[in-house]
């Protein structure tokens, strides 16, 4: 039996042709590429969530934007409904990975689906348009 649906978001940072993207260093997922994100903590906005969530795990600060699109992930142990915003950054600084990430990095759009990624994430960039 899966867990009870946790409610997370992911920032997808575009800075000119280069996607913001962590290497999980937890599981799930852990050792693949994903766009900067988490869960929503209690009586936090989904807005505040996304900008923490980016802070946390890279040390880039952007305004949360809209809505791209939702995901769902399930596996044995977790089921989490992930919603996915566009982030404006205004640097593109250079990443920090956070405690949650062995490593962050701007990456070539055209590089993206050479990478280790998490299940789903290229097929959602594409459809989304920012692939």
């Amino acid at each position: 039996m899966t867990a009870r649906p946790e409610v997370c978001v992911g920032a997808v940072a575009v800075a000119g042709d280069r996607l913001l993207l962590v290497r999980r260093g937890r599981e799930p997922g852990r050792g693949l590429w994903s766009v900067p994100g988490g869960r929503v903590e209690p009586g936090e906005a989904l807005a505040e969530a996304v900008e923490r969530e980016l802070v946390e795990e890279t040390g880039v600060v952007a305004t949360c934007g809209p809505l791209l699109g939702v995901a769902e992930r399930r596996d044995g142990d977790h089921h989490f409904v992930i919603l996915d915003y566009l982030v404006e950054v205004g640097e593109p600084v250079p990443p920090v990975p956070g405690t949650d990430a062995d490593e962050a990095a701007w990456v070539a759009r055209g590089a993206v689906r050479d990478l280790p990624l998490v299940p789903g994430l290229a097929d959602f960039l594409a459809g989304t348009g920012v692939l």
